[in-house]
């Protein structure tokens, strides 16, 4: 199947029944199967007017208990920034896809971009947090997005799957797991007395309970600060408390959320780290390169966000050179990289900006 039909198919398998959205390319095909698919399971699909809508009714369907997502690309990515800062504030569990194209404004609309990393993490404005993930392969399409689910739900937060143009089109096959397979996971319910539900008011694991609205569990969500009950507080001591815990939810868990994996890394004197469609042409270069005696390895970064800081840490202190493969201009990822290694380490950028996939040829030439 192609790369976009496996992420619709992971999305019904971890259980989502409400999909709204609106038409961009290249994240049609999830809207076109989500139409057809969604009333079959018994679910909803509706096609909004336009980008801004389709987050908002996204996260009033999870509030009132479905699992809901929608998908776009950087122009409708853009329009979604300011509900998708509602819902971090309001700790809504939800999947955003962007399937990344190349930009700025309408760009080259068919054709794939890394560029929109830093958009993902720093879109809305104020400190917040998210999860992002980033699948390299048609048969990782489906099992993240069962993974944006399940971390959505498990932490009642909004998590953005961010293919590129290239892996949301590729064809590969894929096996598709019987129910029961993967892990599903589901929103942590409140369990107390209606009256004493505090909507906020996070459990030991950084997690609130979280209840559907029209259940007996009453509560309100607010885009303000607010309190444990839910209600506008003002008090600098809440907006730190309240601030605060929106990281700490996510840092509490940052080694079960960052997910990285590596190619013959265990020696490497050269790294090539990689995501998304660039993860293949650095596998190749790194192949072409053991076949002439150098040793070079692949690290892959699934999770975009939380930034896999410790792992690149690891193995890119132990390599000479470490060279990034992004498409992108001003190396997005790189820069992270950069923080994680510091200023003295060899690091080299491979970018493409232009609408063209980075081949191994063009990966080879960096590192000479």
């Amino acid at each position: 199947m192609q790369g976009n039909q496996a992420i619709a198919e992971g999305a019904f398998y971890a259980g989502a029944r409400f999909y709204a959205g609106y038409p961009i390319t290249p994240s049609s095909e999830i809207a076109e199967e989500c139409s057809r698919r969604m009333p079959q399971l018994g679910g909803v699909f509706m096609q909004m007017e336009d980008e801004i809508a389709s987050m908002g009714a996204v996260i009033g369907a999870s509030l009132a208990g479905a699992k809901s997502f929608t998908a776009t690309s950087g122009p409708g990515f853009s329009l979604m920034q300011e509900n998708l800062g509602l819902a971090v504030m309001g700790e809504v569990p939800c999947v955003v896809v962007n399937v990344q194209r190349s930009g700025p404004s309408t760009g080259l609309a068919t054709k794939p971009g890394q560029s929109d990393v830093m958009q993902i993490r720093w879109g809305r404005h104020g400190d917040q947090s998210v999860i992002a993930l980033c699948p390299a392969t048609v048969s990782e399409c489906f099992s993240l997005t069962v993974q944006a689910f399940n971390f959505a739900e498990r932490f009642r937060v909004p998590v953005v799957l961010a293919p590129d143009e290239v892996v949301g089109h590729l064809r590969e096959n894929v096996t598709v797991p019987e129910p029961g397979d993967l892990a599903v996971i589901d929103r942590k319910k409140p369990a107390g007395v209606p009256e004493d539900y505090k909507p906020f008011a996070a459990d030991a694991d950084g997690v609130a309970p979280l209840a559907a609205f029209g259940s007996p569990y009453v509560f309100h969500v607010s885009s303000s600060m607010h309190g444990p009950e839910g209600y506008s507080n003002n008090n600098p001591a809440n907006a730190t408390w309240r601030v605060t815990q929106l990281h700490r939810k996510i840092e509490m868990h940052r080694d079960e959320i960052v997910l990285t994996r590596t190619f013959d890394v265990q020696d490497a004197d050269i790294l090539l780290i990689a995501f998304g469609a660039t993860t293949r042409a650095s596998r190749a270069a790194a192949l072409e390169l053991r076949k002439k005696g150098i040793r070079a390895g692949v690290l892959q970064l699934i999770t975009l966000w939380p930034f896999a800081d410790k792992e690149v840490a690891r193995l890119g202190q132990k390599a000479r050179t470490v060279v990034v493969t992004e498409m992108n201009y001003s190396g997005q990822v790189a820069g992270e990289v950069r923080k994680a290694l510091g200023s003295g380490a060899d690091l080299r950028q491979v970018n493409s900006f232009n609408g063209q996939i980075i081949t191994p040829q063009d990966i080879l030439k960096v590192i000479g």
